[in-house]
């Protein structure tokens, strides 16, 4: 019997960590490896479980899986990476993919695709959305822009996940904590989302943030 291929997990949520581990555990050809909650277990978990791939969720404890997945990337260049998340796939895949991850797949789909996913980056391919892949072909085969008005997507990946922690409620030297920055690079973040989103002021940003914020948890 062939060896089966080691699956790192990292989720913030038990129960999806459970869910996954017990559908991938069922497979003949695949088990678990290990689990983390946040970036720095995951990291570790990489160098010692020594996975072939890692799924890896958007929001984590200790900060963006987009960031995690550019410092696994950066510390193991061959390492195959997955997202599996409930934020839309029309912001995050493309951003994913630059950072390094070889698929992307919302959480809302069929427990099938999961598999599909798993096994599809295992063999070497990358794996998106139909709807995704024709996006991407427009923009990069094309050369039309996407099809969207979200100017949220002109944030990078930092000033994202700033806009994100404030719609989530957190104030301004709570952010720089938690991101392990000076309060003066938060307010800097704050007057460049401003920017680019045209807000007259601070108010209106954290309003844009929270509402922002909600629609996302109820995509």
């Amino acid at each position: 019997m062939s060896q089966k291929s080691k699956i790192l997990l990292v989720d913030d949520h038990p129960l999806v960590r459970e869910w996954l581990a017990n559908l991938i555990n069922q497979q003949s050809d695949l088990a678990v490896c290990g689990e983390a909650s946040e970036g720095s277990a995951a990291l570790e978990l990489v160098g010692t479980a020594k996975p072939d791939i890692v799924i890896v969720d958007i929001s984590l404890e200790g900060g963006s899986g987009i960031e995690l997945i550019k410092n696994m990337k950066a510390l193991h260049p061959g390492i195959l990476m997955i997202v599996l998340s409930m934020h839309d796939e029309t912001l995050y895949a493309e951003r994913a993919l630059r950072a390094g991850a070889r698929g992307y797949i919302m959480k809302r789909e069929a427990t099938k695709k999961v598999l599909q996913g798993i096994r599809s980056v295992l063999a070497g391919k990358l794996f998106i959305s139909d709807r995704m892949n024709a996006m991407m072909a427009e923009k990069f085969v094309e050369g039309k822009p996407h099809a969207t008005d979200s100017p949220i997507e002109e944030l990078s990946d930092r000033e994202l996940e700033v806009f994100q922690l404030m719609g989530r409620g957190l104030n301004t030297r709570q952010i720089a904590e938690k991101l392990h920055v000076s309060f003066k690079t938060i307010q800097a973040f704050h007057a460049r989302i401003k920017d680019k989103l045209s807000l007259a002021n601070a108010t209106e940003l954290l309003r844009e943030a929270i509402r922002w914020h909600d629609s996302q948890r109820h995509e």
